[in-house]
């Protein structure tokens, strides 16, 4: 598993599953001839999506990034339609951590569609209850609202699967809420209504995990947003400030679905020059 230190904060990636989703939705009105050379793609014209939750240890507290795709949450048809080729094998990961779910004191969830919130619920029998039965479940409170009220096109990824089983466990905020001393969720709207980032900073070190408004490193231009964006000029606009301000401060930014890196750091003129790859 890989890991990286952020001042005292540490953040490890485990491993929640795998989707293989189609290129041009993953990038929008971009030309494949544009997207494939920073991306490539399969025989369908799909990308590797990583579905890994990040571990983020500090302040005494065990905390998730997102949740991963779940355990047996998707029916055959869907794990075709999304191009599943692994399921989430969480607890795994944290067992060589030495840490079991019921370790878990927060879920920092950026949003709630299905590919995030998915490993919120597990089967135990035939009911779903809750992985992180201790844990606090933060995300915005847009995003709760839509989640258990979804429109036409959201009802799509905003399952009561996912929401039904942890509704006692969450804890909604307004603009923005700083989780624990040094790590704030920050409302941003775009890709979802209720879409959030998180920015964490210790000992003079910044990280800053947009979620999905840079899905991937090859989402570092501004205007390369997904096609499942609800509101693309609104992730437009948050790219426009956020990723010059985290070069500024020479931020790492963290991935949740990246193939190929976990993090990494842009100088001013858009070169990587530090990263963690994937293993």
């Amino acid at each position: 598993m890989e890991q990286l230190k952020v001042g005292k904060i540490t953040l490890t990636w485990l491993n929640g599953g795998v989707t293989h989703l189609d290129g041009g939705a993953m990038f929008g009105v971009v030309p494949k001839p544009l997207w494939s050379k920073k991306y490539p793609c399969n025989d369908n014209n799909q990308i590797e999506l990583r579905t890994d939750p990040i571990l983020v240890q500090a302040d005494g507290k065990n905390m998730l990034i997102e949740s991963g795709i779940g355990n047996g949450k998707l029916s055959d048809k869907q794990k075709r339609n999304f191009g599943v080729t692994e399921e989430s094998s969480l607890e795994q990961s944290l067992d060589q951590l030495g840490l079991t779910t019921d370790d878990i004191d927060i879920v920092m969830m950026t949003h709630m569609h299905f590919d995030h919130a998915c490993g919120l619920t597990k089967w135990e029998g035939d009911r779903l209850v809750s992985t992180f039965p201790r844990a606090q479940i933060i995300t915005s409170q847009v995003e709760w609202d839509e989640m258990r009220q979804p429109n036409i096109r959201s009802r799509n990824t905003y399952w009561k699967e996912n929401w039904e089983p942890i509704a006692e466990q969450v804890v909604p905020f307004e603009k923005e809420k700083e989780v624990v001393d040094g790590i704030k969720m920050i409302h941003t709207g775009g890709h979802s209504d209720g879409h959030s980032i998180i920015v964490m900073e210790s000992d003079g070190e910044m990280a800053i995990h947009m979620a999905d408004l840079l899905g991937t490193h090859a989402h570092q231009n501004v205007l390369w947003v997904m096609a499942y964006d609800d509101y693309p000029m609104t992730s437009i606009f948050a790219k426009q400030k956020w990723i010059p301000y985290a070069i500024e401060k020479q931020a790492w930014f963290t991935f949740y679905h990246d193939a190929y890196y976990r993090a990494l750091k842009w100088d001013e003129n858009g070169n990587i020059v530090e990263h963690v790859k994937r293993n």
